[in-house]
């Protein structure tokens, strides 16, 4: 009896378990369309690609994003059913779309792949930060200018300043600057290089409070340049800049695999 009793809850197990199977494949699906289901996991797809999307542009997904993107997932599926009804997958424009649909994700996915093996490191970073370090300017200065057109002008404003005139006020009113004129002219903090050679040079050699004798010409027209003050440069830490010197730097090391594909591969073809 011990042994018939075993099989009869064995049996009953089982058929329990063959009435739960379709349930449990059921809850794997969304709804179905014309008969056909719908998986999750077409649902969950498209929540991790919109999720990845938001993350990278720094946004929250809304509270209603998953029924959107199921709303989506289902009219998609009737979309489809519609076209396949009509014959489209066979038509040659669909193949060549599928075609271009195909090279483009294998493009992507190529290059993917050769930036998760082979990612830029911290001692890459560190040297490209020293070099940035070097290389960076000693000194800010806090200018203003007045643009103009001809050097007259020019030297006509510089004769009001020195008359009395405000160069701010001056600078609002007769400078050709659209950026600085209604700041008074104001530049705001940069280093000589952030400026053409001739300003740059006649900036360096003012006294903080000073202002050029003389017009300036570069190839905007003709500057007065007053010199606020001059201070250390600023220069950011690592911290701050590591992720735009991994991102040049990652971009650098694609753009060298792509040249290194292009060169090695045998084509008749001539790039131009």
């Amino acid at each position: 009896m011990k042994t018939l009793s075993f099989a009869v809850r064995l049996s009953s197990v089982a058929l329990a378990a063959s009435l739960l199977v379709p349930g449990l494949a059921a809850a794997q699906n969304i709804a179905t369309v014309n008969g056909k289901p719908v998986p999750k996991a077409r649902v969950d797809a498209l929540m991790a690609q919109v999720a990845q999307q938001a993350q990278s542009q720094g946004q929250q997904l809304p509270p209603d994003m998953e029924r959107q993107v199921k709303d989506e997932v289902v009219l998609r599926e009737i979309f489809v059913q519609e076209a396949e009804k009509r014959g489209l997958p066979a038509t040659p424009n669909y193949k060549q779309q599928m075609e271009n649909a195909r090279q483009t994700i294998l493009i992507r996915e190529l290059f993917s792949d050769y930036a998760k093996k082979n990612p830029v490191s911290d001692a890459e970073i560190q040297a490209e930060y020293d070099k940035f370090r070097a290389q960076a300017a000693d000194k800010e200065y806090h200018a203003r200018h007045i643009l103009v057109e001809k050097e007259d002008e020019a030297k006509s404003l510089i004769a009001e300043i020195k008359g009395g005139k405000s160069f701010e006020e001056v600078a609002k009113r007769a400078s050709k600057d659209p950026g600085s004129a209604p700041n008074g002219g104001d530049l705001d903090w940069a280093t000589p290089n952030s400026y053409v050679p001739e300003f740059s040079q006649a900036m360096t050699k003012l006294q903080k409070g000073g202002m050029t004798e003389e017009p300036v010409k570069s190839q905007f027209g003709w500057h007065i340049v007053k010199l606020e003050d001059v201070r250390d440069a600023q220069v950011p830490s690592l911290e701050e800049v590591k992720p735009q010197i991994q991102q040049r730097l990652g971009q650098q090391r694609l753009a060298e695999f792509r040249d290194q594909l292009k060169s090695r591969a045998k084509t008749d073809y001539k790039f131009n």
